[in-house]
């Protein structure tokens, strides 16, 4: 049998070795765009469990250890790799439900019970992926559980399975096939497997490379990560889980820590109460938390103390500022019919978001995808009573539609795929319509825009039987790579005549943190002169990170 204390070391051993393999992992992506890749997002997902599972006494069962992993996964997903492995581990906790420890037959049904909620969270499920290396492995040990008196043995003949599965991906996806590679997902699967059996075959946990693998779950929410509000006075960051009582109330606490505190965050499963303020009592904060549990994980940092050391190291000479994207829950108000949540980054496109009507911001796109967390925390910071949130990128799809599922109030998205099919769909939102009407008309919108962006190969790689060597000018159009330049204001004249077909009346152009101001505007004017005159070339300062330029025609 599998014991909880097996089972908790496990996990921290299978997430500690896809964080060492997390490069080689992202070296798989087919897109050589730099963005947000799958090894990276599968890492940080799994990672940011590892502290609470550190925190679970040897006597713990497997309920607990599954429940505590789900939980910590669903919140900490990143991309859509992200998301499906946190299907996995979550149909992990539904099988271990009043189990003390794991046999054959539950291992059995907790693979079969991950892989159906995987299938059912995306739309258009593609065989090839980390779906089938999951979903082969899962149907083995359905049908062989009974012949393994040893549920480790069945374990690891599963994950035989997985990985000879995926070594067949390129078989069944052609795009695999033509750059030469397994699927990514797939193999960081493996590679969470791998670590897992380790602890099962008494091999010990696998161990980190290095000391990041801990953090990687909550990158982004440091104290100092973006700015600081002058004259902070809330100076206590203070971090805790509440596991529940009978009583528990997550909105009855938050309000408490609403009046005591600023950058309050309150979010709750069946299980626990997570919780983020800042204040100058956090003993307060404590106090009132006791009422509705007992605590575990309590942190409390002097913000100002941490500022003063970095200061004085020569780190920094600003003052203390709220942390990054930092969402102060708000009750929904039914005066307030429908808010919006953009995920976009760039100060001049979150700026272009907000005029157009958007009522939070969460900092993500290429390269940082947000977490599932996140995005439920500007959720519940709009006071509304239905909330709209725009993705704005394929591969944060899928946390958005996991947290709006989780929210304290209606929330659906919007799955645009690009920036600049979110501003078209903002364009069309109707605050007179229902918030189904608004995220069918805005998808609709969304879809009749071409979009364009230019910015550079990550990696040398073959796409589609053209080879794009690292660090060239690479153009995508709706997403897919379509040629490579050697100078980017070329690439963008050659991209715009290819997405301006008959019709189009509108260009818009939001060039990047990468591109002069004068260079930009020089660019649009070649355009205008080079494009049809029934043309309306529309320049902005997007200041986005990574893509010198963004376009869309319409």
């Amino acid at each position: 049998m599998i014991s909880g204390a097996m089972l908790r070391d496990a996990i921290v051993s299978g997430a500690n070795n896809i964080h060492n393999r997390r490069a080689a992992v992202d070296e798989l992506n087919v897109f050589p765009v730099p963005d947000g890749d799958t090894g990276t997002n599968m890492s940080m997902t799994i990672g940011s469990a590892l502290s609470e599972l550190k925190a679970l006494p040897d006597g713990c069962s497997v309920e607990r250890v599954s429940s505590v992993a789900a939980s910590s996964l669903l919140r900490g997903a990143r991309g859509n790799s992200g998301v499906i492995l946190s299907l996995l581990f979550r149909g992990l906790s539904k099988a271990m439900q009043g189990k003390q420890e794991m046999g054959s037959e539950e291992l059995s049904q907790s693979l079969e019970k991950g892989v159906k909620a995987a299938y059912k969270a995306v739309m258009k499920p593609s065989e090839g992926t980390i779906l089938t290396v999951a979903r082969l492995s899962a149907e083995f040990a359905e049908k062989e559980w009974a012949n393994y008196a040893d549920p480790v043995d069945l374990f690891e003949a599963a994950l035989e399975v997985a990985k000879d599965t995926l070594l067949k991906t390129p078989e069944m996806l052609p795009v695999l096939k033509k750059a030469g590679v397994v699927d990514s997902g797939g193999q960081g699967y493996v590679y969470i497997l791998e670590g897992m059996l380790s602890v099962f075959r008494g091999n010990g946990i696998i161990e980190a490379a290095d000391q990041e693998a801990e953090n990687e779950g909550s990158a982004g929410k440091g104290v100092f990560t973006e700015g600081i509000d002058e004259g902070l006075t809330e100076c206590y960051c203070t971090e805790f889980l509440v596991v529940k009582n009978k009583t528990a109330s997550a909105a009855g606490l938050r309000v408490v820590l609403e009046s005591i505190g600023d950058s309050v965050v309150c979010v709750d499963d069946e299980d626990i109460i997570k919780c983020h303020v800042h204040t100058k009592n956090p003993d307060k904060a404590l106090k009132e938390a006791l009422r509705h549990g007992y605590l575990s994980k309590i942190k409390i940092e002097n913000m100002l103390e941490q500022y003063e050391a970095l200061k004085a190291a020569g780190s920094g000479s600003e003052p203390p500022r709220a942390a990054k994207d930092s969402f102060q829950y708000t009750a929904p108000d039914e005066d307030q019919p429908i808010g919006i949540v953009a995920v976009c980054a760039g100060e001049g496109i979150k700026q272009l978001f907000r005029d157009l009507g958007a009522t939070a911001i969460v900092s993500g796109g290429q390269t940082m995808n947000p977490s599932t967390d996140d995005i439920l925390a500007a959720i519940q910071s709009v006071p509304a009573k239905s909330v709209l949130v725009l993705a704005n990128n394929k591969n944060i799809i899928m946390a958005s539609e996991q947290a709006c599922s989780i929210a304290d109030r209606e929330a659906l998205t919007v799955p645009t795929t690009s920036v600049m099919a979110g501003v078209s769909a903002m364009v069309a939102f109707d605050p007179d319509a229902t918030a189904q009407e608004n995220q069918a008309a805005m998808q609709k919108a969304a879809a009749a825009v071409t979009t364009g962006s230019v910015t550079y190969a990550a990696r040398d790689a073959e796409f589609e039987g053209k080879k794009i060597k690292e660090g060239s000018i690479l153009a995508l159009e709706n997403g897919k790579p379509v040629f490579t330049d050697t100078a980017i204001e070329k690439a963008v004249v050659k991209l715009a005549k290819r997405i301006c077909r008959k019709g189009t009346s509108f260009l818009t152009v939001a060039y990047g943190s990468d591109v002069a101001a004068s260079d930009a505007e020089a660019l649009a004017e070649t355009l205008r002169q080079k494009l049809s005159s029934d043309i309306d070339v529309t320049l902005v300062d997007g200041g986005q990170p990574v893509y010198y330029y963004y376009l869309s025609a319409e």
